[in-house]
């Protein structure tokens, strides 16, 4: 998948260089190049026609994948932030961590953005609740505008650019190292929606070579 990227108290030059996190980013960036447009289009069609799933856009095909590479290099999967039982369920989880690094994959209502921004910096500071996970940098994937559209999201959906916008009214909050990953619109695909029994479903349409 093809993505941009942008740096929240120099996260990126600080995964780049520091060697706790060379590794680390090495994987992040392994799950996101090796998920091809191919992948996603077989995934997809794959839930269809196997009545997985009646999707409108490709976001539950591009959790799943990721989902699935993350695990295969040994990430954990939806880690609670605190050890406190009284603050365990969805709200108080990562997506993803491994050693000093959280994941939050951002494809949910917009509504939530400042929260999933948050999340990293609960999991790195000091408070009196416990920690299960302790987090040095943050990093948020999410999808750009481009790729919401091509890609049949919701448009009520937290976008790549959205993200941005958020980051300078709570840059007093954030004060953990954030990096913002935005995925691209594909190059040989759109999704096109249309409405059965009213509801609207998706459907895969490659561009004409």
């Amino acid at each position: 998948m093809k993505y941009i990227m942008y740096s929240h108290r120099y996260a990126y030059p600080i995964l780049q260089t520091d060697r706790e996190f060379f590794d680390l980013w090495n994987e992040i960036t392994e799950v996101l190049g090796v998920i091809t447009e191919d992948d996603i289009i077989d995934y997809f069609n794959f839930r269809k026609k196997n009545g997985i799933g009646k999707d409108k856009s490709i976001s539950k095909t591009i959790n799943n994948l990721l989902k699935e590479k993350f695990i295969e290099r040994g990430w954990f999967i939806e880690s609670a932030i605190f050890q406190n039982p009284d603050y365990t369920g969805d709200t108080w989880r990562l997506d993803f961590a491994k050693e000093s690094i959280s994941i939050e994959v951002g494809f949910n209502h917009s509504s939530v953005i400042a929260w999933n921004l948050l999340k990293p910096v609960l999991a790195s500071e000091l408070n009196h609740v416990q920690k299960a996970i302790q987090t040095k940098i943050g990093v948020i994937i999410s999808v750009t505008d481009s790729m919401k559209k091509a890609g049949g999201f919701d448009n009520s959906i937290s976008t790549y650019e959205k993200y941005i916008e958020y980051l300078k009214p709570l840059s007093n909050q954030l004060s953990v190292p954030l990096l913002i990953i935005g995925i691209e619109a594909p190059d040989t695909f759109f999704v096109k929606q249309e409405k059965i029994s009213g509801k609207y479903i998706g459907t895969i349409v490659k561009y004409d070579n």
